[in-house]
C-alpha cells in the first residue's frame, strides 16, 4: 500500500475545508453516528472501534473529530445533522416502515451509510436494503474504485481482517444518481480490527494497521464525495 500522493492531499484539504464551512451539524467536528436498530442484532458491538477510528482520523489526516460516537435511530429528527452513519452487528436487523422511509430520504439527500458485517448480519442487511432501494441490489465494488484509493492505496481492494467463513473480503455498494450512498463490507470485519488490542489479541499489528487504513479511506471518501 502507498500513502496518498501530494496532489490528492491538497485536494483532500480543500474539500475538508469546504465541508467544515457548509456543514449543518451542531459541531464542526466530524463524528460517526452509530445506528441503533431493532430486530435482535447487537447494534452496539465493537464498543471501542469508533473512538479508535476517530483517533486515527485525527492522527493521520487534517480531519478534526469528536472523541466518541453519537448513537442515533433512523427516525431521530437530528439524523440529518450527521453526514456519516455506521451500522454493525452479528444478528438480525429489522427496520420499521418509517425507518425505511427516513433512511431512503437521508441517503438520497446527501447522507452516507457504512455497514460492516461483524459476522451474521448479511442476510438481514441485504433484505432491509432491498426495502430501502427496491429497484437496486448491492453490487460489488471493483478494486479500482476511489474508496480503495481515497487516502491509502489498496490495489487489491478490501483487506481481509478476520477469517469468518474463509471467504475473501468483499465490498458492496448502493448508488443514487451516480453517488455511492451505502458501502458494505463483508467477510472482513473492519470494526473488529479497530478495537482495542486486548479485545481481539489474535489480530496482528499488520491486520490492525490495514483495518485502520481502510477505515480512514472510508471516512475520507464519504466526506469528499
Amino acid at each position: 500500500m502507498k500513502f496518498i500522493n501530494h496532489g490528492k492531499f491538497i485536494l483532500l484539504t480543500i474539500l475538508l475545508i469546504t465541508y467544515s464551512v457548509i456543514s449543518t451539524a451542531a459541531s464542526s467536528k466530524f463524528v460517526i453516528a452509530r445506528v441503533k436498530y431493532t430486530g435482535g442484532g447487537d447494534w452496539y458491538s465493537d464498543r471501542t472501534s469508533i473512538p479508535n477510528w476517530l483517533k486515527e482520523l485525527r492522527k493521520r489526516t487534517d480531519i478534526e473529530t469528536e472523541d466518541d460516537q453519537v448513537i442515533i435511530q433512523l427516525t431521530d429528527k437530528d439524523l440529518y445533522q450527521y453526514p456519516f452513519i455506521y451500522m454493525t452487528g452479528h444478528g438480525n436487523i429489522r427496520f420499521t416502515d418509517k425507518e425505511v422511509e427516513s433512511l431512503r430520504f437521508y441517503l438520497t439527500h446527501g447522507g452516507f451509510l457504512y455497514a460492516d458485517d461483524c459476522y451474521g448480519m448479511d442476510v438481514s442487511f441485504r433484505r432491509e436494503m432491498k426495502r430501502v432501494f427496491p429497484d437496486q441490489s448491492l453490487q460489488g465494488v471493483p478494486n479500482t474504485h476511489p474508496i480503495y484509493h481515497a487516502f491509502y492505496d489498496f490495489p487489491k481492494g478490501l483487506p481481509k481482517i478476520h477469517l469468518h467463513d474463509g471467504n475473501p473480503a468483499q465490498g458492496f455498494a448502493l448508488f443514487h444518481e451516480g453517488r455511492m450512498v451505502v458501502f458494505y463490507t463483508y467477510s472482513t470485519d473492519i470494526g473488529d480490527g479497530l478495537e482495542d488490542p486486548d479485545v481481539h489479541p489474535e489480530d496482528t499489528p499488520a491486520a490492525r494497521e490495514q483495518a485502520a487504513r481502510m477505515a480512514v479511506n472510508i471516512a475520507v471518501y464519504a466526506l469528499t464525495h
